[in-house]
């Protein structure tokens, strides 16, 4: 819930902006959230996003445009998965 909390409050005071959030919880569950800004959404999807991230941390997720959320299984690459944002974010604006 707090992902989801700071993530609003992010995509309150960024725009435009495409954000991803994530974080361990216990030794081996990956959790993301991904916000898009209204702006942004008819090119960029939130799901889409976070289902790029999860993907790389061994989950998948989903959601609607502006927000969603997923789960992975390997927090060894989580910093690797985030670090992949600005890359994936600039290949869908250029």
């Amino acid at each position: 819930k707090s992902l989801r909390e700071t993530l609003d409050k992010l995509r309150d005071r960024l725009r435009p902006a495409a954000i991803v959030l994530g974080t361990v919880a216990g030794d081996d569950k990956v959790m993301l959230v991904a916000g898009v800004t209204p702006e942004l959404t008819e090119r960029l999807k939130a799901g889409e996003l976070v289902n790029a991230v999860a993907q790389q941390v061994g989950g998948k997720g989903g959601g609607r445009a502006d927000m969603a959320q997923a789960g992975g299984t390997d927090p060894s690459r989580l910093d690797e998965a985030l670090a992949s944002v600005a890359n994936w974010v600039a290949a869908r604006l250029s």
